[in-house]
C-alpha cells in the first residue's frame, strides 16, 4: 500500500455509502492505520447525492480532508459524472456498479465494473447489501485493508441481527473481486 491513500465512495442516499465509508475507515483502524473520514449527503433521506471520503495512512495524517482521490467507488451515474474526472493517476482505480453507472473513457484510470446490486438482489434477496458487495470487491482488488480488519469492522458497527447477512455480502464481494481482471 502507498503510505497515504484517499478513497471516495459515492452514490445516492439509501445505498449505504456512509456505512461503507465508516466500515472502510474502521477496517483501516483495525489494521493499525491512521484514518480520517468525512461524509456529505443531501437533506433528503433517500435519493440525493452522497459521498463518504476515507484517508488511510501509515503515518499521522497532516490534512484530514480528501484532496485528490486515488480510488473512486461509484454507485450512481450522477456521482460518477461528478467525481470521476478528479481521479487522474495511472495507479488509480474506479469501481462502479454497472446497473447504475455507464462509464466514460478515461485514458489514465483503470475502471472496473462490479455487479453489486444485481448480485445482492439475485443472491441475497436484499438490494441494500450492494454496498457490502462492492466494499468486499474493493478490499479484494486493492488490498488496502485486510479482510480480517473489515470483518471486525462489520461486527463492530452493524447491528448483531444483521451480522450474518452483512458478512455474507462482504465475502461474496471478496469472491467477485478476486475474479475481476485488473
Amino acid at each position: 500500500m502507498r503510505s497515504l491513500v484517499q478513497v471516495r465512495l459515492s452514490g445516492s442516499g439509501g445505498q449505504g455509502i456512509v456505512m461503507a465509508g465508516l466500515l472502510l475507515g474502521a477496517a483501516g483502524a483495525n489494521d493499525g492505520k491512521f484514518v480520517s473520514g468525512s461524509n456529505v449527503y443531501g437533506a433528503q433521506a433517500r435519493g440525493s447525492d452522497c459521498r463518504s471520503e476515507v484517508i488511510l495512512s501509515d503515518r499521522p495524517i497532516d490534512f484530514p480532508h480528501l484532496i485528490s482521490p486515488d480510488f473512486l467507488i461509484a454507485m450512481s451515474q450522477a456521482t460518477y459524472d461528478l467525481y470521476s474526472a478528479e481521479v487522474r493517476s495511472v495507479d488509480s482505480l474506479i469501481l462502479y456498479d454497472p446497473g447504475f453507472v455507464t462509464p466514460r473513457a478515461i485514458a489514465t484510470v483503470r475502471q472496473l465494473p462490479v455487479q453489486a446490486t444485481d448480485y445482492a438482489l439475485k443472491n441475497l434477496n436484499n438490494q441494500q447489501m450492494a454496498n457490502l458487495v462492492l466494499l468486499g470487491a474493493f478490499v479484494a482488488i486493492t488490498g488496502i485493508v485486510s479482510p480480517e480488519g473489515s470483518k471486525k469492522a462489520i461486527l463492530g458497527h452493524v447491528r448483531e441481527r444483521f451480522h450474518e447477512l452483512n458478512l455474507k455480502a462482504f465475502e461474496a464481494g471478496m469472491r467477485i473481486g478476486r475474479n475481476v481482471h485488473v
